[in-house]
């Protein structure tokens, strides 16, 4: 019997705004995926580019209460900051979902699978082991 490796999941803002308005497509993507073992990721810059105010924002907040909020240190900071210079962006909350996606070849869920997929090519061969699948 082969036992198939869970990839991991790495939400970007689109995809914590989708869980705030109750968009059934990233609930049920959710859902499945936490049902299947899997922990998806949330880049800390990502809660701060989406949080404003937590009486008002409970789906989201159960949504991360099944996520693993990864802080962004110094290191992967001044790694950011290097993607962004030689991708010629400017958002660094990009910059973090792709850095821990190709660090993790992971799945990334977004809105905008352009900006996250230009900054995966800047990254080369390790950008290329992370996929982006656009939220509908």
């Amino acid at each position: 019997m082969t036992m198939t490796t869970l990839r991991t999941m790495v939400y970007d803002a689109g995809a914590l705004i989708a869980a705030e308005r109750n968009q059934s497509t990233l609930w049920r993507l959710h859902r499945s995926y936490l049902t299947a073992g899997g922990v998806p990721v949330v880049p800390s810059p990502v809660v701060a580019q989406v949080w404003r105010n937590g009486a008002r924002q409970a789906a989201l907040a159960r949504l991360l209460q099944g996520c693993d909020v990864l802080p962004l240190d110094d290191a992967l900071a001044r790694r950011v900051g290097e993607l962004l210079g030689h991708a010629d962006v400017v958002d660094p909350v990009d910059g973090a979902v792709a850095l821990i996606s190709a660090r993790t070849s992971a799945t990334v869920i977004t809105s905008d699978p352009g900006d996250i997929q230009r900054l995966l090519d800047h990254l080369g061969r390790a950008g290329k082991r992370a996929t982006v699948k656009p939220l509908h």
